[in-house]
C-alpha cells in the first residue's frame, strides 16, 4: 500500500511541477511580449528616461507640429547667377536684336529678400509672400551705346573701345513661395524644394562703361524694359545651400522690334533655412 501511496504522490507532484513550469513559461513569454510592446511605444521610453526637459520637448514638438503665421524683416534666399537672353524659344538672337549679343559668361544675376509673411502649415508646408530685390546685368559684346530717351530701344556704335559695356535692370520683385521640406535628420539639416511664381515692378535701366578714352561713366534710363515683369522660381536645396531657376513669362523690353525676347537666370541660393 505504501509504495501504491509513494507512486501516487510523486506523479501528483511532478504533474503539479510541470504545469507550475509551464505556467512560469507563458508568464514569462507574456511579460517579454508586453516590454517588447511597451518600448515601441514613446510613454515607455518617456517613462524609462524620466526627466522634466523630455516632457517639455514633447509639448515643444507637439506645437511645432500646429500651423501659425509667421513673417517680418529678413534677409534671405540670396541668389547668384547667370542670366540668358531667349529670342523666341532660342538662345541665339535674331538679326533685329543681333546688337544685344553678349558674354555669357559676365551676364548676371543677383537678388535677395528682405521681407515675408505668410502660414506654416506644419513642420513640412508654408507658403509665404515676399519681398526684395533683382538686378540683371548684360555684358555686350559690342562697343555700342544703349540710347536713352528714344521712342525704341536704339544704340549707336562708337569708335572707341569698351573694356566693360553693361547694359543692366533692377527690379522689386514680390514672390509668392510654396516651401517643401523634409524632416530634420541627425544633423539638423533638411532638404528644401521651393517653387511659386512672381512679379515684379521696374526700378531703373543703367549703362555703364568703361574705357581708356572716356574712364568710367554711368546712364540711367528705363531703357523700355517692362515696367511689370512677371514669371516663375524654382529652387532646391539642402541646408542652407541650394540651386534656383527664373524663368520670365513676358516679354523683355516694351517694344515692338523685341517681341518675344525674354529672360531666364539660374545658380546657386543661400538662406533657404
Amino acid at each position: 500500500m505504501k509504495p501504491f501511496i509513494l507512486a501516487a504522490v510523486l506523479v501528483s507532484g511532478l504533474t503539479m511541477a510541470g504545469s507550475g513550469k509551464s505556467y512560469a513559461q507563458t508568464d514569462t513569454t507574456v511579460k517579454d511580449s508586453t516590454v517588447v510592446k511597451k518600448k515601441r511605444t514613446y510613454s515607455v521610453t518617456y517613462t524609462f528616461n524620466g526627466g522634466e526637459s523630455e516632457k517639455k520637448d514633447s509639448i515643444a514638438k507637439a506645437k511645432g507640429k500646429k500651423g501659425r503665421f509667421v513673417g517680418g524683416i529678413t534677409f534671405t534666399r540670396v541668389d547668384l547667377g547667370y542670366s540668358r537672353l531667349v529670342d523666341n524659344g532660342s538662345f541665339t538672337l535674331t538679326p533685329e536684336n543681333d546688337f544685344l549679343d553678349y558674354k555669357g559668361g559676365k551676364t548676371s544675376t543677383f537678388s535677395f529678400d528682405i521681407l515675408q509673411m505668410g502660414y506654416r502649415f506644419g513642420s513640412n508646408f508654408k507658403i509665404y509672400v515676399a519681398g526684395g530685390f533683382d538686378w540683371t546685368h548684360i555684358r555686350l559684346r559690342k562697343d555700342i551705346t544703349i540710347e536713352r530717351n528714344k521712342q525704341t530701344l536704339s544704340y549707336t556704335e562708337d569708335p572707341i573701345h569698351y573694356s566693360k559695356n553693361r547694359f543692366s535692370s533692377s527690379y522689386v520683385h514680390i514672390p509668392l513661395n510654396f516651401e517643401f521640406r523634409t524632416d530634420e535628420n541627425d544633423n539638423g539639416n533638411r532638404f528644401y524644394f521651393v517653387i511659386g511664381p512672381e512679379v515684379g515692378f521696374l526700378l531703373n535701366g543703367k549703362v555703364k562703361q568703361i574705357s581708356d578714352e572716356n574712364g568710367k561713366q554711368k546712364f540711367k534710363d528705363d531703357y523700355h524694359f517692362q515696367a511689370f515683369r512677371y514669371g516663375g522660381t524654382v529652387r532646391i536645396g539642402y541646408g542652407g545651400f541650394g540651386l534656383f531657376t527664373k524663368v520670365y513669362a513676358n516679354d523683355m523690353f516694351a517694344t515692338a522690334a523685341q517681341k518675344g525676347l525674354t529672360n531666364m537666370s539660374f545658380g546657386v541660393t543661400f538662406g533657404l533655412n
